[in-house]
């Protein structure tokens, strides 16, 4: 709520003065020595600290779940990535460090063609045994067409909102965010006294990137939000793909663009999915009795963690099994010589079937 004051620096005030009490409690010089004066005369904390009241009142009589980035439920993936938004608002109950996220985009004058794509697709992944966690941001054409065949197929959705939460946009949208709020969840970072800004939807776009192991454009002209979706997980070194379209089509142009400068991998099918991801839906079988084979307990503890997942990465298995990345990275070394696991781009491990 303060002028001035956006993620990556509200989480520098944090790791300085240690808690947000200790921000506002801050004298004026203090504050002044690690941000613009200009900047700290926005705190003005009677002010600011009455908006916050109402903020919360709304909260509490909407059920809306609040997430700061310090806390164990923030998206972890998402808190990998420098502008994370510092507090998500949530309406619903789906979990947010799902194994699998897919983030689905697109254009909003999709075509029957993209619209019949997106539905067969998502239909695909759940015949292939997937219950990944699908996010898009409520909007026309395949953003919306991704939500509601989540919900006839089951799955859960989270629909970013370029909003707050208590103004659904577009307004025709709403009864499907009430069956996303159901099957799902509605999260936003913006606080109810917000503006609607073209901004604000280009700044959602980075929360889809960012909460998915993927984003998949399904069609995009040459220019859009799903392209600008498309860079930011490409920033955050996620991996992207695209459906291909006929040459010449104008809702193919961006993904087509995507695919031939090498930003994104192209898709057809699940299948190509998970070549890509190194996914699978066949439970990983240990043979080789592992009381045979000298584990310390930490070791154990990895194997027990990989060997119901397709692979992981090193940051995740850390968070997971409480071990420090500083002694993590000895423990995987010393399993990859003893042939228990492999290592996998993007840092990532993976257990052998042994």
């Amino acid at each position: 709520m303060i002028a001035g004051i956006g993620g990556i620096t509200a989480k520098k005030l944090m790791s300085i003065f240690g808690s947000p009490q200790a921000i506002f409690d801050a004298p004026q010089a203090k504050l002044n020595q690690n941000i613009s004066s200009n900047i700290a005369k926005n705190f003005n904390r009677n002010e600011i600290l009455k908006q916050a009241e109402k903020e919360l009142e709304f909260i509490k009589s909407n059920n809306i779940k609040v997430l700061f980035y310090t806390d164990d439920d923030y998206p972890y993936k998402l808190n990998q990535c420098d502008d994370a938004p510092v507090v998500l608002f949530v309406k619903g109950a789906t979990n947010l460090n799902n194994s699998k996220i897919i983030s689905i985009v697109g254009t909003r004058n999709a075509s029957n063609y993209g619209l019949s794509l997106c539905k067969k697709f998502i239909a695909e992944l759940v015949e292939n045994g997937y219950r990944p966690l699908i996010v898009s941001g409520l909007a026309y054409g395949i953003d919306i067409c991704a939500h509601t065949s989540a919900l006839a197929c089951g799955l859960d959705t989270v629909a970013v909102m370029g909003t707050a939460l208590n103004k659904i946009y577009p307004a025709s949208h709403g009864s499907i965010a009430k069956q996303i709020e159901r099957q799902g969840a509605l999260i936003s970072e913006f606080t109810t006294g917000s503006v609607i800004v073209p901004g604000n939807f280009v700044s959602r776009n980075r929360i889809i990137a960012g909460l998915a192991d993927v984003t998949i454009i399904v069609e995009s002209s040459k220019k859009g939000g799903a392209l600008v979706t498309a860079d930011i997980a490409n920033s955050y070194s996620r991996d992207v793909m695209a459906f291909p379209g006929r040459v010449g089509d104008e809702h193919s142009q961006g993904c087509n663009q995507l695919i031939k400068s090498n930003k994104a991998a192209l898709i057809e099918s699940v299948k190509d999915l998970e070549y890509q991801m190194n996914w699978t839906t066949k439970p990983k079988t240990i043979q080789k009795e592992l009381e045979f084979i000298h584990l310390t307990k930490p070791e154990l503890e990895i194997i027990n963690f990989l060997k119901n997942k397709d692979s992981e990465n090193i940051d995740v298995i850390s968070q997971q099994t409480g071990i420090p990345l500083s002694e993590l990275s000895a423990f995987l070394l010393n399993m990859e010589f003893q042939g228990l696991i492999s290592v996998l781009p993007g840092n990532s491990y993976t257990v052998k079937r042994l």
